[in-house]
């Protein structure tokens, strides 16, 4: 009954993962895709994207980080599944699940769904390239055109060895608006015997069990609901022992942002800090009314001092604490 923290490209990368799994409650992390293309990439790219590789494939608190692939030419993605475990990689993740148009148009992500034989190819590439002690696994779609080929994509994946298959439970075309089709994902479940994990719209508690009762699967993946609710696997977690805790009080949330900020400060310039405060910021405005409050206000500012005030101003400002889901 595992709960994941799910790759979003531009915005969970490794000191977000540090972060969250800090507040407890995940049990595995996937990162940002490594683009693969011709060459063959340099070692610093691998770091770049994955630094928990100097660090056996762990966040600072031991949740293992699983680096993601993503890719359309078999050798290319073999050899580079192979440079990643020479560089510290304990699990190998292919991405077929990327709806963005720029990288569809170069025949990676999502748009490889229209093609399970070469879904197979890479999968199998993959995993003829590692060690058999490597998990190689993969995250899809339900489709890129409509939500029809979940099962004959699953298959392809399950006959070319993949250990696990997280499927995100819409098409392409259906981006991610609401709902999330968990039923279909039941379908590709009952259709494998590859263990299958259910991602999409999982926001509360409540979601979390509903999907899994729907899906029929144990594991889960969440992605914008654990940036919006930092606190979410925790109560999951909590949950799974019938048990209730307190909902994170946006004074905390406030500190893991000041947390990830001076981390980022480290390496980018601040205008970039403030950008990435932002995006974050964005989401936490779907789990706390102080950030919806304050959010006009602090999608001005360029600066980081300043935006962390404006943060901190909002636990003054506004008591309603978590908003509804």
């Amino acid at each position: 009954m595992r709960v994941i923290l799910a790759p979003m490209e531009g915005l969970v990368d490794a000191p977000i993962r540090e972060t969250l799994t800090k507040v407890g409650g995940i049990d595995r992390c996937v990162t940002e895709f490594v683009r693969v293309t011709h060459g063959m990439l340099p070692p610093r790219v691998f770091y770049k994207y994955a630094p928990e590789l100097y660090n056996q494939s762990l966040t600072q608190v031991g949740t293992p980080v699983a680096l993601q692939l993503l890719g359309s030419d078999p050798k290319q993605m073999g050899l580079h599944g192979a440079r990643a475990v020479e560089l510290g990689a304990t699990q190998v993740d292919i991405n077929f699940g990327c709806p963005a148009k720029t990288v569809n148009k170069h025949k990676g992500g999502c748009v490889l769904m229209r093609e399970p034989e070469l879904m197979h190819e890479i999968a199998a590439a993959v995993r003829r390239a590692v060690p058999d002690a490597i998990p190689v696994t993969a995250k899809m779609r339900l489709g890129y055109d409509d939500r029809s080929m979940g099962v004959a994509c699953g298959q392809a994946l399950e006959a070319a060895g993949a250990a696990e298959i997280v499927i995100h439970a819409r098409s392409k075309v259906d981006g991610y608006k609401p709902p999330a089709y968990w039923e279909e994902i039941a379908k590709v479940r009952t259709a494998v015997a590859t263990p299958v994990i259910a991602n999409g719209e999982i926001w509360t508690v409540d979601d979390y069990w509903r999907c899994r009762e729907v899906s029929g699967c144990d594991d889960v993946m969440i992605g914008r609901g654990l940036i919006a609710r930092p606190d979410l696997a925790r109560k999951i977690k909590a949950s799974q022992r019938g048990d209730e805790i307190p909902d994170m009080t946006w004074p905390e949330a406030v500190a893991l942002v000041r947390e990830y900020a001076e981390v980022l400060q480290g390496w980018l310039e601040d205008r970039y800090v403030t950008g990435r405060i932002k995006q974050w910021m964005n989401f936490l405005r779907q789990g706390f009314a102080e950030a919806e409050s304050i959010w006009p206000q602090a999608r001005k500012i360029r600066e980081v001092a300043p935006m962390l005030a404006c943060l901190e101003q909002g636990a003054v400002s506004v008591s309603s604490g978590i908003r509804a889901a």
